[in-house]
């Protein structure tokens, strides 16, 4: 993972979400608490005009279809892309089993007492281990959400000290899940450069020795929801980011589409798939990555766990040509991935603003 500044704030123990809830207290701590214009109106019903289901994907269809169910499939992916830059993966071929484990250990993890959970703390000058990231000033909103967050590839990202010895299958299962959702990644940009009308290994070639990192977010159930935010809005900034919503979780996941914050509805068994900030770049902005968010619930805790895919860092990026002519002139710069990588860690989550990086100004 890039470096940030040592400038980063270090949260508290105060500021432990799941401390918080074990108080039993209604009253939320002004740290916590939004400006009333970021706040979630979560009793107001959500108007709009179409059917507001993220658009769902059969992988076995592209995997294994006969042509005609390929095909369609292939149209679906570019609408998704296109339109969407979310959607949800179903028949992904990832062991059921795995995605349970993967979802115990984890829970094992968060459940463990702070004294042991802050063995691997999220060290100044890093985005891996246990804590809040993207903490910039004493004054700054937290999240209302607990994280823990491993580099996995390339090898030398990994720092063994954040790797917990609790539970003892933990390292285990993470390694097994991370290899089969890199598998994922690797599958699903083949099936994109298609829909660009490009050399499926493109994406392959290019990013040489692709970046992966997991990180496991842990929403603790919140007396009053429609004052805080589980995880501030923005975009990723890694090619694909595949996420696991936790089994029996609360919708907690937000997408912004037309100016409307829209739920996704979990489907068991399914991951969500979204375009990074830098698979926007590469297409020169069409397919776009997309704000998201994640609000509480008053009464369900929620566990995802999110693993995020992107170029070696380094690698130096640009639109591909071919996606650059009259009609779509060229709107983002060439830069190195690495650099881009360390300004996005050491901004906060600010909707779209990093990608500011890579735009050509008019």
């Amino acid at each position: 993972m890039a470096p940030i500044p040592a400038s980063v704030i270090k949260v508290g123990h105060i500021d432990d979400v799941q401390e918080l809830k074990k108080k039993k207290t209604s009253q939320i701590p002004e740290r916590f608490i939004r400006d009333t214009t970021e706040r979630p109106t979560l009793d107001k019903p959500i108007s709009y005009p179409c059917n507001i289901n993220i658009p769902v994907i059969d992988f076995s269809k592209l995997v294994e279809g006969n042509r005609d169910d390929f095909c369609k499939e292939i149209m679906k992916l570019r609408t998704c892309c296109e339109e969407w830059g979310f959607f949800q993966v179903m028949n992904h071929g990832i062991d059921l089993e795995l995605l349970e484990r993967i979802e115990k250990v984890a829970m094992e993890f968060f459940m463990m007492p702070l004294e042991e959970k802050q063995k691997y703390p999220m060290i100044p000058g890093t985005v891996q281990g246990y804590g809040q990231a993207f903490v910039f000033s004493e004054d700054q909103k937290l999240d209302w959400c607990n994280m823990f967050a491993l580099g996995l590839e390339p090898h030398y990202l990994r720092n063994p000290k954040l790797w917990p010895t609790k539970p003892s299958d933990f390292s285990e299962t993470v390694d097994i899940y991370s290899r089969e959702i890199r598998k994922l990644c690797k599958n699903l940009l083949k099936y994109i450069a298609i829909t660009l009308s490009l050399n499926d290994d493109v994406f392959e070639e290019m990013f040489g020795v692709a970046v992966q990192a997991v990180r496991m977010n842990y929403y603790p159930a919140c007396p009053r929801p429609d004052l805080v935010l589980g995880l501030s809005p923005h975009s990723d900034g890694s090619a694909l980011t595949v996420l696991q919503q936790g089994k029996g979780s609360s919708v907690g996941l937000q997408i912004l589409k037309h100016n409307t914050w829209i739920p996704v509805q979990p489907i068991p068994n399914a991951l969500v798939v979204n375009i990074g900030d830098t698979i926007e770049v590469l297409t020169n902005g069409r397919y776009k990555s997309v704000e998201h968010r994640a609000v509480t619930h008053k009464e369900k805790d929620r566990l995802s766990i999110v693993t995020f895919y992107a170029p070696s860092y380094e690698i130096e990026l640009g639109p591909i040509q071919e996606l650059v002519d009259d009609n779509n002139p060229c709107k983002y710069r060439r830069y190195n991935h690495g650099e881009y990588s360390k300004h996005y860690v050491t901004n906060k989550l600010q909707g779209k603003k990093t990608l500011e990086f890579a735009k050509i100004k008019n």
